[in-house]
């Protein structure tokens, strides 16, 4: 199979998106070739660095780059201050410098936490992701968003640094455990979702084969990449058309929040829940057709997605305290919520025109 590349055009901070198959053997001579007198540093977590980094460590060092590890714990909890703290101040200690590469080996807690490391170590340091999930191959990996995670939201602390390349190598996702890449395979629909009607009639055909077959997983990666590319190239901080991206992520992130970012509940369940109850209360503004909602909820049930609050398991809070969540979301602006709303499949919109009375009701109906 072949490896594909998609270009990040972001003038001199574009950079390219390698897609294929066998890519961590080939990290050590693509990496050197960024900077051959560089220096790296990886930043791992404990899940990954036990499947992947004795690979990638071979390739770096057969390349003749030394390869010291910072290995954090594995969640999302790891994306704090007191983590990034750590990060920081082992990549002082290892002596990186303007000049050097942090590689993130992980998927996207690692990618982000490493990221916003090397955007604030020594006021800009390159990084390179190496992501291991499907999750941060489609999406996290690309588009220079890093942070870290408050008590009170989301990302709700970090900043815009591009990664100098990403290396998205399809044969790690065979390590995934079936939850983490149904969890990944959330944020793929998302792209159908929000702007290609046709890719998501091609979700419909092939998502289920897609882990069993690498052409297909590998066709999905790279079209999910080239979408999301194409819209940062185009308004790479935020600024207007980007923020579709974030289809399902306000009410997710909420839900995140509310679930103390936890295994109860992972972001890309989360953002399929939150692509489900966008569509329903479009619907129920009269912004587009039912048929639309019980399309997504019949292809996130079909793909081992939840769809609807109740799957969540445990207590939550209640209605308005998820409200009060949405509202720390970063698209909020001069205290007006901002949601990703849809006039049909492929068709996403940002408002603010949100009725707040269908949106409690949207809410509790997912409940039940």
């Amino acid at each position: 199979m072949i490896i594909e590349s998609v270009a990040v055009e972001l003038g001199p901070r574009s950079y390219e998106v390698l897609i294929g198959r066998g890519l961590i053997a080939e990290a050590g001579k693509r990496i050197r070739a960024l900077a051959p007198r560089a220096r790296v540093a990886v930043i791992s977590d404990e899940r990954v660095a036990g499947l992947h980094l004795p690979a990638l460590r071979a390739a770096l060092e057969a390349a003749g780059l030394a390869a010291p590890a910072l290995v954090l714990p594995a969640g999302e909890a790891t994306k704090s201050w007191d983590q990034l703290g750590r990060a920081v101040e082992w990549l002082i200690a290892q002596r990186i410098e303007r000049g050097d590469l942090v590689i993130a080996l992980g998927g996207g807690v690692i990618g982000d936490l490493a990221g916003f490391a090397a955007a604030i170590l020594r006021r800009g340091v390159r990084f390179v992701q190496v992501p291991t999930t499907l999750l941060a191959q489609v999406d996290s990996s690309v588009g220079g968003k890093t942070g870290i995670n408050s008590p009170q939201g989301k990302n709700l602390i970090g900043a815009f640094h591009q990664p100098a390349l990403v290396l998205a190598d399809i044969d790690l996702l065979a390590t995934l455990a079936p939850r983490d890449f149904r969890a990944g395979y959330g944020e793929v629909a998302k792209y159908g979702l929000l702007g290609d009607e046709a890719f998501f009639g091609w979700l419909e055909r092939h998502g289920p084969a897609l882990r069993e077959d690498p052409g297909l997983l590998q066709r999905a990666v790279r079209h999910s990449v080239a979408m999301k590319a194409g819209i940062v190239r185009r308004d790479e901080t935020e600024q207007g058309e980007r923020a579709l991206l974030n289809l399902g992520h306000t009410f997710g992130h909420a839900l995140e929040a509310a679930t103390g970012y936890g295994e109860r509940l992972l972001h890309g369940e989360a953002v399929a829940i939150g692509c489900a109850l966008a569509f329903e209360l479009s619907v129920r503004m009269g912004l587009c057709s039912q048929e639309a909602p019980s399309r997504v909820a019949a292809h996130l049930e079909r793909m081992g997605l939840p769809h609807r609050i109740a799957a969540i398991p445990g207590d939550l809070p209640d209605d308005e305290a998820l409200i009060a969540l949405m509202a720390q979301d970063k698209k909020v602006v001069d205290g007006r919520l901002r949601l990703v709303l849809a006039h049909g499949i492929g068709r996403a919109f940002v408002t603010d025109a949100v009725d707040g009375a269908l949106l409690r009701a949207v809410l509790a109906g997912s409940r039940g």
